[in-house]
């Protein structure tokens, strides 16, 4: 049964692929209205899915910064912007990694810059005294992007951030007090002309059935001790079109698998579902959670063949291949999890072969690595 079922190789979220909370690299040009609009819709962010979602826990220090660490910040006009308040001439900084959409002087910001960024939002820094970047620059996060202006004797940097043109309040992701940014999965959703944010992160932990392990403790799985019917390749016969790893500034949380479109899906290991359902850019998506430890995921399908609770053995069909969601093509986004964390699904599978691994998945301190 097993060699009829050959196999195949996301916080994320390829070049025919899918997008889930994880965008393709901004663009370094943009249309005139985009140059001076500071408002505008970014151009197909909701072309697949009339959501996304960004998960801002998964994100490193050296990848997010406060505008102006040593500010003191505010909320300002209804909610729609922060003043941060500091000294002139202070130098005020890129939030995120991303490419500067917008540098000129506003009628009512002054001096101002927005700031297109991969994940789907946009940051609007005003009241500069000097704009130092310009148009089609791509920044890192903590670079400098102006110097502190202000009006009327005091000193501050106007900062909001955008999505889709429409402005949303900034302490949902930031603390303002400690300046972090807030460890958490939010979902942005567009309703007509509005876009409605939700923080996510319970569904996240509870609903997607992640086992949160012990980051001290020491995991193992030795994949050469299953038989060959507790295993299965997930798409026999397919290519990979999008590895596992960073996607530009991104990171992709699995491997995209093409054969055609409605081609069967196989569940990898007898387990059980524990979630069956549409899921944002993810489209139809599947969990299920295995004995040994592992969780595999599954989505894009054009439909689902298996429900909430439902035990699967391993070659079971669970769904078919389709583009539901933010995808481009129809394939399968494949992702892969051992005890809590994500890993490449290339560990698991050999994408070439269709094969399981011969050797023992090792999680310690947090990360997946391959023992022989």
């Amino acid at each position: 049964m097993k060699k009829r079922k050959k196999i195949r190789n996301l916080l994320v979220c390829g070049v025919v692929v899918v997008m889930m909370s994880s965008f393709a690299p901004v663009k370094d040009t943009f249309t005139p209205a985009e140059q001076q609009q500071i408002s505008i819709e970014t151009p197909g962010l909701f072309i697949r899915s009339n959501a996304f979602s960004v998960d801002f826990g998964s994100l490193k220090n050296s990848e997010y910064s406060f505008p102006l660490p040593v500010g003191k910040a505010e909320l300002a006009d209804g909610n729609a912007n922060l003043k941060i308040t500091t000294k002139k001439g202070d130098v005020v900084k890129a939030m995120f990694d991303g490419v500067v959409r917008l540098s000129r002087k506003d009628g009512k910001l002054g001096n101002v810059i927005v700031i297109r960024h991969s994940n789907g939002l946009e940051t609007v820094y005003g009241d500069n005294g000097e704009n130092l970047v310009k148009v089609g620059q791509s920044v890192k996060a903590g670079q400098s992007v102006a110097l502190v202006g202000g009006r009327e004797g005091r000193a501050y940097c106007t900062f909001a951030i955008m999505v889709n043109g429409g402005r949303i309040n900034p302490e949902t992701l930031i603390e303002l007090a400690s300046h972090r940014l807030r460890k958490q999965e939010v979902v942005f959703r567009r309703s007509g002309n509005r876009i409605a944010v939700a923080v996510s992160r319970k569904e996240k932990i509870e609903e997607k059935g992640y086992t949160a392990s012990n980051p001290n403790a020491t995991n193992r799985l030795d994949l050469r001790k299953l038989k060959e019917q507790e295993w299965a390749y997930p798409l026999p016969g397919c290519k990979v079109i999008s590895d596992y790893g960073r996607r530009g500034r991104c990171m992709h949380t699995g491997v995209d698998l093409k054969t055609k479109p409605n081609d069967k899906i196989y569940a990898a290991f007898d387990g059980e579902v524990t979630m069956s359902r549409p899921y944002y850019g993810y489209g139809n998506y599947i969990i299920i959670k295995h004995p040994n430890g592992l969780e595999t995921h599954y989505s894009h399908q054009s439909r689902n063949y298996v429900k909430k609770g439902q035990k699967v053995k391993a070659g079971e069909v669970v769904g078919l291949t389709g583009r539901t969601g933010r995808a481009t093509t129809p394939h399968l986004h494949f992702e892969t999890v051992f005890k809590g964390k994500r890993f490449n699904p290339a560990q698991l599978f050999n994408h070439a072969t269709k094969q399981l691994r011969s050797h023992t998945l090792v999680i310690k301190g947090g990360i997946v690595k391959a023992e022989k």
